[in-house]
């Protein structure tokens, strides 16, 4: 196969990815689809470039090298554009600035001072900065998305940028001449580039498609395990995850506890202000909540008014003290909406894992027998059962 023959399978490969994914897009959730359509289009702009590069027998050599390039770098800030929206960082109208260089380099040294080797090295110079950027974003999320798809793609552009920069090399070294064409086939090199660079529109694609896989998948678990009103974790979250941490904590013979939180006549807050001025009640005592959780400290949501604390590797004294600073967290931070000002206090029954404690119902049921005490001596109250 010749280097032109290569170009042309890399361009049926790229215009037939970019196709099946404007297909697709519109299926992804309306958040995703901005950075799907800049995907879309990135790929579709490198494609238009190796189609440009293979027309170039039939258009002016100026116009060629400055369009074919032009639109493979517009492509690569697409990508840029897209992976940064996709990870919400906001839009920049100087990630056009390379592209922009990079085109009146290609352009001038086409038009006005004719030469190959310096145009080769502009485009691979502007290729890996704008390359670098989509990487640079890419490694900076390694600390809140460990898709392996995002390691995927920034791994498939490292490879691009390592193959650009060791092309730009061999061409240096080679000293091309000014008749010297891309699609030449008797350099191995210009075999290679259409191969490895349709690794990036082709399999990359794929890699972003799995991205938004793997974000939706993502957001469909956190739904489901987080309470739609508060954010906290939900009752099915905190049973799953109770049940592996009293398993541990009989493991290792306690130290697991468990706070039952219960905002003091809430009813009243419902009855005299409506069940709107309620829902935002509770997103306050939620919000004091987890704010004043510590490390290990999981808040959630039972339902109605009722929140639940799990606290880790925690003693008697210190249980105590946990429990004081929950309830304090609520009593000192009154409740607004609006003009609307009310003081909101809550009671809290905490308990102990035990020995003797079957299963984390268990812990459950004593904290409810404690929180029945609290409300019973007057609220505004933590009371500590073992």
């Amino acid at each position: 196969m010749d280097s032109r023959s290569a170009l042309i399978v890399a361009l049926m490969m790229m215009l037939a990815n970019g196709g099946v994914f404007g297909l697709m897009h519109r299926d992804l959730p309306v958040v995703l689809r901005p950075a799907a359509v800049s995907w879309q289009v990135g790929t579709l702009l490198v494609a238009a470039g190796c189609l440009i590069f293979v027309l170039q027998r039939y258009l002016p050599l100026a116009l060629m090298v400055t369009l074919a390039n032009g639109l493979v770098m517009l492509g690569l800030t697409a990508y840029w554009h897209s992976l940064r929206q996709f990870y919400g960082y906001p839009s920049s109208v100087l990630l056009l600035l390379p592209m922009f260089a990079g085109t009146l380099g290609v352009f001038w040294f086409a038009a006005f001072q004719p030469d190959t080797g310096v145009r080769i090295m502009i485009a691979s110079a502007v290729w890996l900065s704008l390359m670098w950027g989509s990487a640079t974003v890419l490694k900076a999320q390694a600390h809140r998305d460990s898709a392996l798809s995002r390691r995927v793609l920034l791994a498939i552009f490292a490879g691009v940028m390592l193959f650009t920069a060791i092309r730009a090399g061999y061409y240096l070294l080679l000293g091309v001449t000014p008749d010297f064409s891309v699609l030449d086939y008797s350099s191995w090199m210009n075999l290679a580039t259409p191969v490895v660079g349709a690794v990036l529109p082709v399999v990359g694609t794929t890699a972003f498609v799995l991205m938004c896989s793997e974000r939706i998948r993502r957001q469909w678990e956190r739904a489901a395990g987080t309470d739609y009103l508060t954010g906290l974790a939900n009752r099915r979250t905190l049973t799953e995850i109770g049940a592996l941490r009293f398993a541990t904590a009989r493991g290792r013979d306690g130290g697991l506890v468990l706070a039952l939180i219960d905002i003091d006549h809430f009813k009243g807050i419902n009855d005299k202000h409506g069940h709107a001025v309620g829902d935002i009640a509770l997103r306050h005592v939620a919000a004091r909540i987890e704010s004043s959780a510590r490390g290990g400290e999981m808040p959630a949501r039972l339902g109605g008014e009722e929140f639940v604390v799990l606290l880790d590797h925690v003693d008697h004294g210190q249980a105590r003290a946990a429990g004081e600073r929950l309830r304090l967290a609520v009593q000192n931070h009154p409740f607004t909406a609006g003009e609307l000002q009310l003081p909101i206090t809550v009671s809290i029954g905490m308990a102990i894992c035990r020995a003797d404690d079957d299963n984390f119902d268990c812990l459950m049921q004593r904290a409810d027998q404690a929180l029945y005490m609290a409300k019973a001596a007057g609220r505004n109250r933590v009371e500590l059962v073992f």
